[in-house]
């Protein structure tokens, strides 16, 4: 049978799985496309790990009729979620050779739905900075230009979404992961509310990340929602289910919404011209589909506490992170396992006292509530996604002997995307422009907790009235 033609990996994933329920296509087709596409995008650098037999022997168990979902689509996993049997690194040497025992949840999810697991995307090493390239599987790169990053920590996976290899890819966000290589690759990113999405079970309650996917279109991203989305035992919080799918709602033109926007950075940092004529546009835009728009900062925007307690908060996720590792592995924690920024991490992590990490976490909570309040007087937030174009393979270099200096790069670069993983409010990148560059160029839309259906409902209108699906990188079917 022959190979299916390679331009079926950037059509919907919905419509793909329609076409192989109807017998127009069979999966093996599909997924030896998709692997024929890992091979010719060997340049991407998208891919650590691949199980093309297991994939095959999968595809190849899928007949018409499947009334799974997603039956027979094939799909990729982010470096930093086990697989069973495969390895799991977290994109660092710490974890050796290390193959994980079971399932995510999120991964059975895309199992029992029908999805085909290729293997494993590229993220950086514990998923620290927005730009990929970790010092154990080298960098990734950009399909729209490949001397520019496709961002982080879900860089693998948006460059074989945008690079033509895969119609979909899991992701995750803890602090734009999603959003960031989303708004670089010219995709679809939602981060979803905190607890809509479980994280277990090998991990317990995570106040800033949360599983997700990347996408081309908006209607994909909403169905895996409702996928992914939902309470698994043993959890210890999760945010309540939905009134009705979040794809039905997805589908539903919203009210006339109250939107405030703003292009001012919440650390007070420049941001870029074009990043600021985006956001004024896509407010105009709108406006024009019957929004009333108001340029407003929230009062709260601004915070000398708020990244102090962040860096508190990520420094003890990672450094826990380190400490698996090596618990794994045998080995005591160094600076020769991991890269000089990881390290500088973990040894911020070792110095916080219990005590001092309460505080960073009351700190953050506290200014949450101030900032959720905003929007008793507005359904939704309209801001950059970026506060630069997307950066060079160099542009944060995570082996630097100054790891503060390349930590406070990432700031600069990403400064809208943190602020909702702390405040656990739903949020998504939408790119509908291109940048005099020629890469993609993204805003940011923000909701209140659990507004995952409302910001679904206004992407799509806004999809409708500014399409971005058929807009590819050159090379790409």
């Amino acid at each position: 049978m022959p190979t299916a033609n390679p331009a079926l990996l950037t059509r919907s994933a919905i419509e793909l799985a329609g076409m192989i329920r109807s017998g127009e296509l069979r999966s093996r087709e599909l997924v030896e496309a998709a692997l024929a596409q890992v091979e010719a995008r060997k340049d991407l650098n998208a891919f650590t790990f691949l199980d093309a037999d297991t994939a095959l022997a999968t595809a190849d168990a899928i007949q018409p009729g499947d009334p799974r979902p997603f039956a027979g689509v094939p799909i990729a996993i982010k470096e930093l979620n086990p697989v069973a049997g495969w390895p799991f690194t977290m994109g660092s040497d710490i974890f050796g050779d290390y193959h994980a025992p079971n399932d995510a949840y999120t991964v059975r999810r895309l199992r029992n739905a029908g999805f085909v697991l290729i293997g494993r995307t590229s993220a950086p090493e514990f998923g620290i900075v927005p730009a990929t390239a970790p010092r154990r599987f080298g960098p990734t790169r950009n399909p729209w230009n490949l001397d520019r990053s496709p961002g982080g920590s879900s860089g693998g996976a948006a460059a074989a979404v945008a690079g033509g290899i895969l119609p979909v890819a899991h992701g995750s966000d803890g602090g734009g992961s999603l959003r960031i290589p989303a708004s670089c690759c010219g995709l679809v990113g939602l981060k979803a509310s905190r607890g809509r999405i479980s994280s277990g079970p090998d991990m317990g309650d995570n106040m800033l990340s949360t599983q997700g996917s990347l996408t081309r279109t908006v209607a994909e991203t909403a169905q895996l929602l409702d996928l992914l989305a939902g309470y698994e035992i043993g959890d210890a919080t999760w945010a309540p289910p939905p009134s009705e799918p979040f794809a039905a709602t997805a589908a539903r033109p919203p009210r006339s919404l109250r939107i405030a926007f703003t292009t001012i950075s919440p650390l007070n940092t420049p941001v870029d011209s074009e990043c600021v004529a985006a956001t004024h546009d896509a407010a105009k835009l709108l406006a024009s589909l019957g929004h009333h728009i108001e340029e407003v900062t929230p009062p709260v925007w601004q915070s000398e506490t708020l990244v102090p307690a962040f860096n508190a908060i990520y420094a003890a996720s990672i450094t826990s992170g380190v400490r698996a590792g090596a618990r794994i592995t045998q080995r005591m924690p160094s600076p020769e396992l991991v890269e000089p920024l990881t390290w500088w991490f973990y040894e911020m992590g070792m110095r916080t006292s219990s005590a001092e990490l309460m505080e960073a976490v009351g700190a953050v909570q506290g200014y949450s509530r101030q900032l959720i309040a905003f929007f008793s007087a507005y359904d939704v937030l309209l801001t950059p996604a970026l506060a630069q174009r997307p950066l060079p393979i160099s542009g944060i270099n995570t082996m630097s002997a100054d790891p503060q200096a390349e930590w406070n790069k990432a700031a600069l670069f990403t400064p809208f995307t943190p602020i909702f993983n702390v405040t656990g409010q739903p949020a998504i990148a939408l790119p509908l422009y291109q940048g005099k560059d020629g890469l993609p160029l993204a805003v940011q839309l923000a909701g209140p907790p659990l507004g995952e259906g409302l910001l679904l409902s206004l992407a799509t209108q806004i999809e409708a009235a500014q399409p971005w699906a058929e807009r590819k990188p050159a090379g790409v079917a």
